[in-house]
């Protein structure tokens, strides 16, 4: 009976399914069920850092991030006219949220195999299907409606960059260690940016200055 329901599954779904080598293990034991979700978590947990690493780049207008810009879908809050809420990222961390909680759910459930049974296959069916279903939806909908969307802020970036402290490690090779700190202490002390600072104590030319500075040839 085994084998010819096997070879009707594999016929109609076109995927070559055969019996397990040892049908005693398999009854009291899911680890198969177990890693396929353990890899759906692990899937959900880099799609949970992209999603908040967007989130927070996007941040703003003003008191964020905000190098990048993503599609506004929701524009306006219900306290902040105008804003622009970041509602696909924060979706997708629902979902994988519920992704890892699942996994939790299945690697309790496997453990709950006692001797030569289990059962809670239903359960783990019941999860691992809604992983799959959850994380195949999230992933699209990422994709199509934000990331493909997204634009840089090149103004915000290069502000950014040019009142960074981290500019002070080249000037280090040009000025010195102990005169690269004190620019870069009197920078965050006064909120100035270290081209101001140099340019008010006359360490270095204008020209000079913008070769040493160069963020570009730091990468």
């Amino acid at each position: 009976f085994g084998e010819l329901c096997i070879e009707a599954i594999s016929e109609e779904l076109k995927i070559p399914f055969r019996p397990a080598r040892n049908r005693f293990e398999e009854i009291s034991s899911k680890d198969s069920l177990t890693s396929l979700s353990k890899a759906l978590s692990a899937y959900a947990s880099s799609l949970w850092k992209i999603a908040s690493d967007i989130r927070y780049l996007a941040s703003g207008p003003r008191c964020g991030i905000a190098e990048i810009r993503i599609p506004a879908l929701q524009p306006g809050s219900s306290i902040m006219p105008g804003k622009v809420n970041p509602v696909i990222p924060e979706s997708v961390l629902q979902v994988c949220a519920r992704v890892i909680g699942n996994d939790t759910t299945v690697t309790l459930a496997n453990a709950s195999g006692h001797l030569e049974l289990n059962v809670m296959m239903p359960l783990m069916g019941k999860v691992i299907v809604e992983s799959l279903n959850l994380l195949s939806r999230a992933s699209s909908l990422f994709a199509e409606r934000c990331v493909r969307g997204i634009e840089a802020d090149e103004k915000r970036c290069r502000e950014l960059v040019e009142r960074s402290l981290a500019l002070v490690t080249p000037l280090a090779e040009k000025i010195g260690y102990d005169r690269a700190a004190e620019v870069a202490h009197e920078a965050y002390r006064t909120g100035k940016s270290l081209r101001e600072v140099i340019r008010e104590r006359g360490i270095l030319p204008d020209e000079e200055l913008d070769s040493v500075l160069d963020p570009e040839k730091m990468v």
